[in-house]
């Protein structure tokens, strides 16, 4: 497995209170959690990625433990790459959790 499972357990009990408009994909090299056919964020081997949107992507990479997604070595504008110790930290998930989650309302229904 590429990706901690725990932490795709944590993404699972965040993501609740959504968890009838939620898809879990392999993508990546890891696992992605869809909601309503949008990417919102996933876990890797060493952290997660979180997809906020380029509208919400500075407010993102201010926080600690947020950086640029580039599994291909280039900048995938709109994810951020956050790692597991930020992970680990209640109200850092949850504030990410808000972006990405704003994020997929600013999107076009699937």
């Amino acid at each position: 497995m590429a990706w901690d499972e725990g932490l795709a357990d944590t993404f699972r009990e965040d993501l609740a209170e959504v968890a009838d408009r939620l898809e879990e994909r392999r993508m990546f090299g890891g696992l992605c959690f869809m909601l309503d056919g949008h990417m919102l964020c996933g876990v890797h081997k060493g952290g997660a990625m979180v997809r906020v949107g380029k509208d919400r992507h500075a407010q993102a990479l201010a926080m600690d433990g947020v950086s640029e997604l580039a599994f291909t070595g280039r900048p995938m504008g709109g994810l951020v790459d956050v790692s597991a110790s930020t992970m680990a930290d209640d109200e850092a998930r949850a504030a990410l959790l808000a972006l990405a989650m704003e994020n997929v309302r600013s999107l076009p229904p699937r």
